[in-house]
């Protein structure tokens, strides 16, 4: 029930939290979590994301996610569950959860060089992309989390993004409903 209530506010809210326009690229956005820690990636030299890659044209958000997960992780027949949309600058994220079991060992693979488990609490210490933790602090605020993430986020020229507020906002109400 939770899931679903959360799914269906996020889903009244994306007209203002996603900018829809030409120049907006779709991306399959995974939260990998097990125990309380989620699953991150990265290139050589490059910062932490989620795993996560560009929808192609013929294939579904699901579709996508599935493949990412498997060509970055190794992860394979681990079912993804639809959380909600989330707008960055230049790409639309369609953001799924994966509940990893533990028998289950994640491996870096393609371009992919690093991948790791992380507490939310520390996510907001790492080298991460801007996008990476405001998902991460909404999931965390809709999984009731006592580690979420500040949801004031400062960009690197200074200002404050408070979009990740929003969505805490967002959350927290979705959680008292649920």
């Amino acid at each position: 029930m939770a899931a679903h209530a959360w799914s269906l506010i996020c889903s009244a809210n994306t007209a203002a939290a996603c900018p829809v326009g030409e120049n907006m690229k779709d991306r399959a956005t995974i939260i990998c979590s097990r125990e309380g820690q989620v699953l991150l990636v990265a290139r050589v030299r490059s910062r932490w994301s989620l795993p996560g890659g560009t929808i192609k044209r013929s294939e579904s958000p699901l579709d996508a996610a599935q493949r990412e997960q498997e060509e970055e992780t190794s992860l394979v027949g681990i079912e993804l569950t639809y959380l909600f949309q989330f707008g960055g600058l230049s790409k639309r994220h369609r953001v799924f959860r994966a509940e990893i079991p533990r028998d289950a060992s994640p491996e870096a693979r393609n371009e992919i060089s690093r991948c790791r488990w992380f507490t939310p609490g520390k996510i907001s210490t790492l080298v991460a992309s801007i996008p990476t933790r405001q998902i991460v602090n909404l999931f965390c605020a809709h999984e009731n989390r006592a580690e979420a993430l500040p949801a004031v986020i400062e960009e690197p020229d200074g200002s404050v993004n408070r979009t990740a507020q929003l969505y805490a906002d967002v959350a927290d109400t979705a959680s008292r409903q649920a």
